[in-house]
């Protein structure tokens, strides 16, 4: 079975650009967010933006969970060590959470979206590392003014919101699947700080793999 790594965070923190690049340091599989793709994202958008409502909330949302059941999954299913930009456990600790908070996400729709998390943690194991990359809020409201993705849900309004339900889910991760990177800078970017942060996780899973033979003795 694959090793899956999450890498984690607030709205803009630089998730997707960490995996990618660690994805040229080592043959890492990649499960990546999907924005264009995603049959819901734009509809979701267009609607928030013009306020009408919030027809497309819970079939984007769930849209996403499935999406990233599916992509640990597949990363499982191989050899190798697999790296997702948020994952199943953000989408639904950070995302779920933080639009039901804002009344994107009604109670029942809220609860339908935890049922399904719920239940795909209990037949897929969680990743075996979460890799948090942190920064200031002020500084993520920067790079996402000027981020010009096509297709974008959060607003810098949401950033503080989204920041809250990140503080709240690190305090559940157990220490020893967690590594903290202070992303506020482009130094977390460098190539010396990839170099270094393959090293950490090919490490990490070495012991996982250690761990588990010593299991099976």
């Amino acid at each position: 079975m694959g090793k899956l790594i999450a890498v984690i965070g607030n709205t803009a923190v630089g998730k997707t650009t960490l995996v990618k690049r660690l994805a040229t340091a080592a043959p890492f599989v990649t499960g990546l967010e999907q924005h264009v793709e995603r049959p819901f994202q734009q509809l979701l958008a267009d609607d928030l933006k013009a306020g009408r409502g919030r027809r497309y909330a819970l079939a984007n949302q769930f849209d996403y969970l499935l999406l990233r059941a599916e992509q640990e999954q597949e990363i499982r299913s191989q050899p190798g060590i697999g790296l997702v930009d948020g994952g199943l456990d953000e989408d639904f600790f950070i995302f779920t959470r933080g639009f039901h908070a804002n009344g994107i996400l009604d109670k029942a729709e809220y609860g339908l979206c935890e049922r399904f998390y719920r239940f795909v943690r209990a037949v897929q194991p969680g990743p075996d590392l979460f890799i948090l990359l942190d920064a200031p809020v002020e500084v993520l409201a920067r790079r996402l003014a000027r981020r010009n993705r096509s297709v974008e849900i959060a607003t810098s309004a949401d950033l503080e919101l989204l920041q809250q339900q990140v503080n709240e889910w690190r305090r559940q991760i157990p220490a020893e699947r967690l590594l903290v990177i202070d992303a506020s800078t482009d130094a977390a970017l460098s190539w010396e700080a990839i170099q270094t942060v393959t090293g950490i996780i090919q490490s990490k899973v070495s012991v996982l793999a250690d761990a588990s033979n010593a299991g099976r003795c």
